[in-house]
Formats: C-alpha cells, structure tokens, sequence
C-alpha cells in the first residue's frame, strides 16, 4: 500500500499528481478519496466530479482498479450544494461500475472524540474505524487482486486523498 495523499489536496492537486504515482507504483488498485476539500472551498461540484472521472479514468487506463471514497458536505453549504456534492460520488460509481464507500468517514465524523481539534480531521483513535470502513468495500477487490497477481501482477495499490 503506497499512500499518495497530502493533506489539503483538491481534486485538481491529486488529478495533477496521480500520473506519476501511477508511473512511480504501477498499481493493481487505486482508492481515490478526494473532494472534501473541494467543497470546503466552495468550489464548483462540476469540476470536482470532471476532476475525479479524469482520475478514474486515468487509473483504468494504467490498468488499475478504483475503489471511490465519498465524502459529505456539513449543511451549511446549502441545500443544493449539498445535495449535489453527495450525488456526485454515487454517479461517478455507477458511470464507472467500479466500488464506492458512500461516506469515507462514517462513524467517525460527527464524534467530537475521534476528530482533531480543528474539527475537520480524523484523529489517532478514527483510524481503526476508517480501515473498517475502507475495507469492508477494500477486501472483495483484494480478493479479485489474489487471482490478478497469481497471473503476474505487482499488487501495488496508491491511495490518494
């Protein structure tokens, strides 16, 4: 497991940088877990979602398989901000068949005692919480992997968040 992330990054910076993870890693699976801080800034969903399907594609075309991370917007943003960032996960999912966590932090971030204080991050303690998470959707596609690396693959996964 290779974890390309950087904290901070939007979809734009982690679009920019995959590429040379890919060439660097040559990954089996790649576990896209971007947006939040797109939507933080307000920024438009269209891009967002056109960022996260250039990287899907991206993935798909060095031969890796995704696995989509979503993400949720607090309310303040707006009913049809909101709204539209939430859909915007599922709908790359199922326009590219591939696995979707619904919400990368489920159970985790509405509970003050596994958040950092900048109420944003999960803390030491999510951690566990979040492998659960990642990996209830992570194992079946691990699985498949067994059978891919039994006919020559590297079994490198990049992560990027």
């Amino acid at each position: 497991m290779v974890n390309a992330s950087i904290s901070g990054d939007t979809t734009g910076n982690g679009l920019s940088r995959l590429p040379r993870a890919i060439d660097l890693h040559r990954p089996e699976i790649v576990i896209i877990e971007l947006g939040a801080n797109d939507g933080l800034r307000g920024l438009p969903i269209d891009i967002m979602q056109d960022n996260l399907a250039q990287m899907i594609r991206k993935s798909q075309a060095s031969g890796a398989r995704v696995l989509l991370a979503g993400m949720l917007m607090p309310p303040n943003y707006g009913e049809d901000y909101t709204q539209r960032f939430a859909a915007a996960y599922p709908e790359l999912a199922k326009e590219f068949a591939i696995p979707l966590i619904p919400f990368f932090l489920e159970g985790v971030a509405l509970d003050p005692s596994l958040m950092q204080e900048d109420g944003l991050h999960p803390n030491e303690q999510a951690q566990p919480l979040l492998m659960e998470t990642v990996w209830t959707t992570l194992e079946p596609e691990l699985q498949k992997e067994t059978a891919a690396q039994s006919a020559g693959g590297s079994g490198q996964a990049v992560a990027t968040r």
